[in-house]
């Protein structure tokens, strides 16, 4: 089937303490974003490749990608106001049936296995949707209540979340509500069972400076 990715990049720094947007950051001289679209390139070459951008970064992107001579193929649509609706928009572009993964842009260091796998399993059942297993002893906590419960029975979400074009562009003609926290939650409420599979660990969300900083040592120690 058609392969597609949305790669949705609509940070603004305000949590890294940079006047730079987090997506625009490097990490040993490559651009986050850049790195999270060659992870789905080198896995296949002829994906389409989406890119969701707030509007006034737009031209910033661009203007990098010649600096950095980023020739790797991709379509930028604008962002909306929320990352649902910055995936509503990108989903306009998609009109043939296929896969489509909706990836976050400051999750550069996804592995070629996970991505196989998102793709795999939503050919096979109509969606899949990475998780890892929590390390820590975690509590339920209600106001000033709290107490220890199973870490088993939770798992930490990733990206890319894959689905068939079919059922992720009719779950997105739903209205957006404020449970809506990452494209599972979109499809689930449309009626959809999620299908989970396993991610992996160095596939982190670069959201602040310690994170960034993290990023950099795995990066490493992967490429060693």
């Amino acid at each position: 089937m058609k392969r597609f990715v949305i790669i949705v990049a609509g940070g603004s720094g305000q949590r890294m303490k940079s006047s730079v947007p987090k997506q625009f950051l490097a990490i040993n001289n490559e651009i986050i974003l850049m790195m999270s679209i060659n992870s789905f390139y080198r896995f296949d070459n002829s994906i389409d490749i989406i890119v969701a951008l707030p509007e006034d970064q737009i031209s910033t992107w661009k203007e990098l990608c010649v600096k950095h001579n980023f020739i790797v193929k991709h379509s930028i649509v604008a962002g909306g106001q929320t990352r649902y609706h910055s995936v509503k928009n990108a989903l306009v572009k998609i009109n043939t049936e296929g896969i489509v993964a909706i990836h976050d842009g400051v999750r550069p260091l996804v592995s070629h296995k996970t991505i196989e796998q998102v793709f795999e399993k939503a050919t096979l059942s109509g969606n899949a949707v990475p998780y890892i297993d929590l390390v820590d002893s975690i509590r339920y906590v209600d106001s000033d209540v709290n107490r220890p419960v199973d870490r088993e029975k939770y798992k930490l979400i990733q990206t890319p979340q894959g689905f068939k074009s079919s059922l992720i562009k009719k779950a997105y003609e739903q209205p957006w509500e404020e449970s809506f926290t990452d494209d599972a939650s979109v499809v689930e409420k449309f009626g959809d069972k999620i299908n989970l599979i396993a991610g992996n660990r160095e596939n982190i969300k670069i959201t602040s400076q310690v994170d960034l900083k993290i990023a950099e040592v795995l990066k490493n120690y992967l490429s060693a």
